[in-house]
């Protein structure tokens, strides 16, 4: 009945939204390349296709209906190609902490407001801009300039990037397992991704935390590598330290009719922290990503796994950047979606088996059950609902609670 109760707040918002009327809309890659938003995406956006993942490896370069302006050593789109992306969510956990807005349920809007700007720069140039509405810090929140040469069919380049949040994958990542966060299934990343499980002492992840580096990569249709350098700042003028290392790589060969993918990502080195003291940090941690895309009959269907592990931090020295607990951090997780109704409606059900490295309350155990509904290509429905176990949530007075139920509307214009 509680659980029940949680939802009656997002239900009643929902279904003022399946009856109103909703506008179609297009994002600024829809509008370069004349192509629609599923083209690109699988069941539903974020998730990349390997249209998608080609679009992406390809430096966001391909034309379309929209007619560029080319000269002697020019090449750019006919306009400046924007999109507004937003999230409206709800959240509503059962903890006992009354200072934590959510535990009695909050409404957050915007919680993302931004413009992403982007799209070809050039012949073998392109670029993606986030710029935040509601950010008084910086205005940029990512950044990424992707120089990209086609060479014998790899695709071979170097990406340049800053992100507040999006961590050293930034620089190149096209799997949906949630190694990258800003590419994932299911809105509650912590509770669907190893690489989003993990933390350091002031929730520093793997898969998505502060980063600028230089991203070296090269792909073809069946794989992609990239060798980033990289440190766990962001903003501007930031002296950066030495540079700590992350290799990524995955296969993706096509079985039967299904898109299928296996990949490994390391991280390694040690760098500097920024303000207000700088800190010697290590990068210690290493993950396994696996993921099946294709239909069973005529219904849609994805499955994606994550293992992963992060060192535990000396009692002396420097300590591990994503783990500062002594025990390693470890997990593993599994999604299945289903589309119910194809490239409209889908139900994910979602299982993350953790340990947070603490000497005791260390067994983090949530499943996951979950729903989207595409309002219009580039407008999602999401809701969910996760249950917690294991003995870090043991013993009376949890101030997060084991439980947490979701709404989020996520728009892309």
């Amino acid at each position: 009945m509680r659980t029940l109760k949680y939802f009656a707040f997002p239900m009643l918002l929902v279904g003022s939204l399946l009856a109103a009327h909703v506008a179609q809309a297009s994002p600024g890659f829809a509008r370069q390349t004349g192509l629609a938003c599923n083209t690109c995406h699988f069941q539903h956006f974020p998730a990349l296709n390997s249209f998608g993942r080609a679009f992406k490896q390809e430096a966001y370069t391909l034309k379309g209906k929209q007619e560029p302006i080319e000269g002697e050593n020019l090449s750019i789109a006919g306009n400046l190609n924007i999109g507004l992306v937003t999230k409206l969510r709800y959240i509503r956990t059962n903890g006992t902490d009354p200072a934590r807005a959510t535990n009695t349920g909050e409404i957050q809007f915007p919680d993302e407001a931004a413009l992403l700007i982007g799209g070809r720069a050039g012949e073998n140039v392109g670029f993606l801009v986030e710029a935040s509405l509601i950010d008084s810090v910086t205005s940029y929140n990512s950044f990424r300039i992707h120089y990209n040469n086609k060479a014998t069919g790899v695709n071979l380049g170097v990406v340049p990037f800053l992100t507040d949040a999006g961590g050293a994958p930034y620089g190149m990542e096209i799997l949906n397992t949630g190694a990258q966060r800003f590419i994932r299934i299911a809105e509650n990343r912590t509770a669907t991704a190893a690489q989003q499980f993990i933390q350091g002492a002031t929730g520093e992840r793997p898969g998505g935390s502060a980063a600028t580096g230089f991203a070296f990569v090269a792909s073809a249709p069946q794989w992609f590598a990239n060798f980033t350098l990289w440190h766990p700042n962001f903003g501007t003028n930031i002296a950066h330290g030495q540079f700590a290392n992350y290799f990524r790589a995955a296969y993706m060969p096509t079985i039967g009719s299904w898109d299928t993918a296996i990949g490994m990502q390391h991280f390694s080195g040690s760098s500097v922290t920024g303000a207000p003291i700088a800190v010697e940090v290590d990068t210690k941690a290493s993950f396994v990503d696996a993921q099946a895309q294709g239909a069973i009959g005529s219904v849609p269907v994805g499955l994606y796994l994550t293992w992963g592990k992060a060192d535990g931090s000396p009692a002396v020295g420097t300590a591990n950047y994503f783990n500062a607990q002594l025990n390693d951090q470890k997990a593993w997780s599994f999604v299945g979606e289903v589309g119910v109704i194809p490239n409209r409606s889908t139900v994910y059900v979602g299982y993350l088996n953790g340990d947070n490295g603490r000497p005791s309350a260390n067994e983090d155990r949530r499943a996951t059950l979950g729903l989207t509904w595409m309002l219009a290509q580039n407008l999602e429905l999401q809701m969910w609902n996760t249950w917690a176990r294991g003995n870090r949530y043991s013993g009376a007075g949890q101030p997060t609670g084991d439980n947490e139920t979701g709404f989020m509307l996520f728009a892309g214009f």
